[in-house]
């Protein structure tokens, strides 16, 4: 654990804001997906309506002061949020509508 810490990968979560994307971008943070001593630049990516959300979540983690996230952003920009990244995680979808069914959204 006391090993020298890698230079930062670029990694680019989608749907940070959501509920599957807060619990993951805390768990990289801690080292817990590329390891503890893997400096990460983090860039939380999500869909224009959740753009509050995501700028909570950022605070959140800002305040979190996780020692492996050299660099924190958020965008709801997908060119922008994968510029210069290296590690996508693509978490989250639109959600089903009442009766619908999960291949109900591969139409849309």
């Amino acid at each position: 654990a006391n090993q020298e810490l890698k230079a930062p990968i670029k990694v680019t979560v989608t749907g940070g804001a959501g509920n599957i994307g807060y619990a993951l971008v805390f768990m990289i943070g801690q080292g817990r997906l590329f390891g503890p001593n893997q400096l990460v630049d983090l860039t939380l990516l999500e869909i224009p309506p959740a753009e509050n959300a995501l700028k909570g979540v950022l605070m959140e983690l800002k305040d979190s002061a996780l020692p492996l996230i050299s660099n924190l952003s958020g965008s709801i920009n997908y060119k922008e949020g994968f510029s210069g990244c290296e590690v996508a995680i693509l978490v989250g979808s639109k959600p089903r509508g009442p009766g619908m069914e999960r291949s109900d959204l591969l139409g849309q």
